[in-house]
């Protein structure tokens, strides 16, 4: 029954263009004359290409799309181009080309293009998003819409063209220095996260690219012609944990780029990190030193939303990965008192704990946060409040203070 009455809708414009061929050329039989007779002459062609346009093979039609931006960022442009082809010159007139996109893609821009394509055997048609949204989008295809002069004969196909597009992070380069710096037992500041204690080895690894000449183990080349490496100490700890918050919060974009920003500083001061984002998933990761790890947080925060359904002191209560932490970087725009009590109960090993507690430009600090402020620095936690200006210099002013 669908079936048939689909068929029927395709049907509906050569039957409606058939009906008034002949209802005109009745018209022009009773009437006569040169008027009625002209009608007739003049519909004559508009039907016939009508009815070719019916059997015109649109399914044919090739699509090819290139993106003309390489590596897309949150806020940044996109750009893309839709080549069609066809492989013969029947003439096309009303045409429209819509690009079929994702829910998360519809609002950000016209998908949609008309043109008269006459009789061309291909159409370049190329759009921009000036302000693309982060995350992890389709292009599905593209829908294309002909017609004839007057509408009477309409033909639509899809012609699937799958491209998925992933939105990073906006990404702002910062110099990444150490919250905590120690050696064994012992603290110092300095601005270098890994500098080695060359008097004391602590084991051999495989040799890298950069390794100096005289960390070679020569006695294990000696007795394996294979060149490794001494391990020495540290004299900094690596053992960052950064935690992000995913609470609904009109900051959370700036939350995401903020995280994904010190993550990218912190792998490339050739430091490591523990990650750990929690939401309606779990994502943890016990250290981020490596491009590909770095890769894995991004492609995280390039999809992650604000999914957070309970308090977030609950969701880390008892929490084994926090439990280990000894320094504790918290990235938020809500800091609370729950949390404060919380993380203390949790992460029993913690010395050093700083908030980057997230604000919009205009946003003043109430009475009640600077109360709160002062709280969770009786308690040990240094609270940093950031701008999105103000990114560039996050540890910098953490050092300061």
């Amino acid at each position: 029954m669908m079936r048939g009455l689909k068929q029927l809708k395709k049907l509906k414009g050569v039957i409606s263009v058939f009906i008034l061929l002949v209802a005109s050329f009745v018209y022009a039989m009773f009437q006569g004359g040169f008027v009625s007779w002209f009608l007739f002459y003049l519909v004559v062609p508009l039907s016939i290409y009508s009815l070719l346009l019916f059997i015109y093979p649109i399914s044919k039609i090739k699509v090819e799309r290139k993106i003309e931006t390489r590596e897309i960022y949150s806020g940044g442009k996109f750009s893309a181009t839709i080549l069609v082809k066809r492989n013969n010159r029947f003439p096309l007139m009303y045409t429209s080309f819509e690009e079929k996109v994702s829910d998360s893609l519809q609002q950000s821009t016209q998908w949609k293009q008309i043109t008269f394509w006459g009789m061309k055997k291909e159409y370049k048609w190329t759009y921009e998003i000036e302000q693309i949204p982060r995350g992890e989008h389709e292009l599905e295809g593209v829908i294309i819409s002909v017609s004839d002069l007057f509408g009477w004969e309409k033909k639509e196909v899809f012609i699937p063209n799958k491209k998925t597009i992933l939105v990073f992070p906006n990404l702002t380069d910062m110099v990444y220095i150490p919250i905590e710096s120690r050696y064994d037992q012992g603290a110092a500041a300095s601005r270098i996260q890994a500098m080695k204690d060359t008097s004391m080895a602590t084991g051999v690894r495989s040799y890298q690219p950069g390794d100096r000449v005289s960390w070679i183990h020569w006695k294990s080349f000696a007795r394996t012609q294979t060149l490794k490496t001494k391990e020495f100490e540290d004299r900094q700890s690596q053992d960052l944990f950064v935690l992000m918050d995913r609470n609904p919060s009109a900051l959370f974009e700036d939350i995401v780029d903020l995280t994904a920003s010190i993550m990218q500083s912190i792998v490339r001061s050739q430091a490591s990190t523990a990650f750990l984002s929690i939401g309606d998933t779990r994502f943890y990761i016990p250290t981020v030193q490596s491009e590909e790890q770095l890769h894995r947080v991004l492609y995280h925060l390039t999809k992650v939303h604000a999914d957070l359904k309970k308090p977030i002191e609950q969701m880390i209560l008892n929490d084994l990965a926090i439990g280990q932490a000894t320094s504790l970087l918290y990235i938020t725009s809500n800091l609370t008192y729950e949390w404060i009590d919380s993380i203390q109960k949790t992460a029993t090993n913690l010395r050093v704990c700083t908030c980057f507690l997230v604000k919009g430009k205009e946003l003043k600090l109430k009475r009640e946060e600077s109360s709160l402020h002062q709280y969770a620095a009786s308690r040990g936690i240094a609270v940093q409040v950031i701008t999105k200006e103000r990114f560039a210099q996050a540890f910098l002013e953490v050092n300061r203070s």
